[in-house]
């Protein structure tokens, strides 16, 4: 595999001829390199332009140059600067920043960005770190140890909080870093601000585990990938501090809201082949009734993973209101609940403005036993007139 990197800035294009000849071209230049079978470079030619072809990253399999890595262009050492995805290394070498325009597809209706389009940034700026710093294997953010040991990377627990929704066309500063978690895991935290302002709109923390690709069991983390990634680690505050987080109680099937009609798709799965944790937050925000969704805005998300979810799987979510009396007879029916949020929307009486909260379950249903996948938290603000 060959991974091309060039500093002039121009797109490039790569083909491979006979002799395991690998021909580059970056506008009106064109070179060719040969590889021996162990990937060794043999002769080079270097135009005016700066170029830099890492031998490590050329392989062989079935006797060709295979050509996935090279179209990924994953580095095999360290980069501060990432000129294609527009990021770079921050917090003394070890954190990373991304700058982002939200686009026309990752806003709803009032023109802001979804908690689905926010939780797809996060994930985003996640792997791109782990992509700049050289430790990238063959995998969904594995490193090259993990590989070696069959490993993946499994998120136990994500919380998000958001102060202000960004809005479409609006350039937003992602930072993300890396702690310890245990003796077994790692924690993983973001931050997403204006660029123009640098005001913090979205906090967001993790933790995450090793899980046996093949066995689907967790699994300690090796000495190899520790000594991996424990460099990148920041002993710093997380985006959110919770030093004593509460759990998430378990629902059961007297929930007041219950949807039994979801189904993974396989456009859920990611490279992992389960379903895609982005997913089970949309899978629980099509429960809650959509009267409330129309008068409340999501102000935070609390995610607690119990297992994963296939692609067969049929799934149920289950959601509560937590406040008792307020929803008792369920929001379309409770007449005096919507006279005076509609009263305090229009003329904005409420200083306090109270947030509410559900908490939800999914779960799934397997040899005839009831699963667990996650349990959730989420609290609502009311929305500001226009």
């Amino acid at each position: 595999m060959a991974s091309l990197h060039c500093s002039a800035g121009f797109s490039t294009t790569c083909s491979y001829g006979q002799g395991k000849k690998l021909r580059i071209k970056a506008g009106r230049f064109s070179r060719i390199i040969t590889a021996n079978m162990d990937g060794r470079i043999q002769t080079t030619a270097i135009s005016k332009s700066s170029w830099i072809v890492s031998a490590a990253s050329i392989t062989e399999v079935g006797g060709s140059i295979t050509e996935t890595r090279t179209r990924q262009n994953i580095p095999t050492k360290k980069q501060l600067v990432d000129p294609y995805r527009q990021g770079v290394i921050v917090g003394g070498g070890v954190g990373y920043r991304q700058t982002i325009v939200i686009r026309s597809y990752e806003v709803g209706a009032d023109k802001t960005a979804t908690l689905e389009s926010l939780l797809n940034l996060l994930q985003e700026t996640a792997l791109n770190h782990v992509w700049v710093s050289g430790l990238l294997g063959d995998g969904f953010g594995a490193t090259h140890g993990m590989v070696r040991n069959n490993l993946i990377w499994v998120v136990t627990r994500m919380q998000v909080q958001v102060d202000q929704y960004p809005i479409w066309g609006e350039v937003v500063e992602v930072d993300t870093w890396v702690g310890a978690s245990g003796k077994n895991g790692m924690r993983r935290d973001w931050l997403i601000r204006s660029h123009m302002t640098g005001q913090v709109y979205v906090r967001a923390t993790s933790n995450w585990v090793m899980m046996n690709k093949k066995t689907r069991r967790l699994s300690k983390m090796p000495e190899e990938v520790r000594a991996e990634i424990s460099p990148w680690f920041i002993e710093k505050n997380n985006a959110i501090q919770d030093e004593a987080p509460e759990t998430i109680r378990k629902l059961d099937n007297t929930a007041k809201y219950i949807n039994s009609k979801l189904k993974p798709k396989r456009s859920d799965l990611d490279m992992n082949q389960h379903v895609n944790n982005v997913k089970y937050a949309n899978w629980m925000l099509e429960t809650i009734p959509e009267i409330f969704i129309e008068d409340y805005q999501l102000l935070s998300i609390t995610l607690e993973y119990r297992r994963e979810c296939g692609r067969s799987a049929e799934v149920q979510s289950l959601c509560q209101h937590d406040e008792d009396g307020v929803l008792q007879d369920g929001v379309q029916d409770n007449k005096n609940y919507r006279e005076q949020l509609q009263a305090e929307l229009e003329g904005d009486s409420s200083p306090t403005r109270p947030s509410l909260s559900f908490t939800h379950l999914l779960q799934i249903t397997m040899d005839s036993k009831t699963e667990e996948i996650v349990r959730g938290r989420t609290t609502w603000k009311r929305k500001r007139k226009p």
